[in-house]
């Protein structure tokens, strides 16, 4: 039973670039962000199979990435 990694690369697809305001920030398409969100759903009631914990794994760090690349943008934004 081994684990089959998903790149974050083959995701790429799913990330796009929303202007809010002033800022222009990084988001999840409406299906990547579902697909996250029904992962950490099942997870609460059931484990998770072998191939979602690392699906959720990758999509998870991109979420903490880009959060964090929004975060640095906001700050830029407000510091100019």
């Amino acid at each position: 039973m081994t684990a089959t990694l998903v790149k974050p690369s083959l995701l790429i697809h799913e990330i796009y670039v929303e202007k809010v305001g002033n800022l222009s920030l990084f988001r999840f398409s409406d299906r990547l962000q579902d697909r996250m969100e029904s992962l950490l759903e099942k997870r609460k009631v059931e484990p998770l199979s072998v191939e979602e914990i690392p699906e959720l794994e990758t999509i998870s760090e991109l979420d903490r990435i880009f959060t964090h690349m929004n975060a640095m943008l906001a700050a830029q934004n407000v510091n100019s």
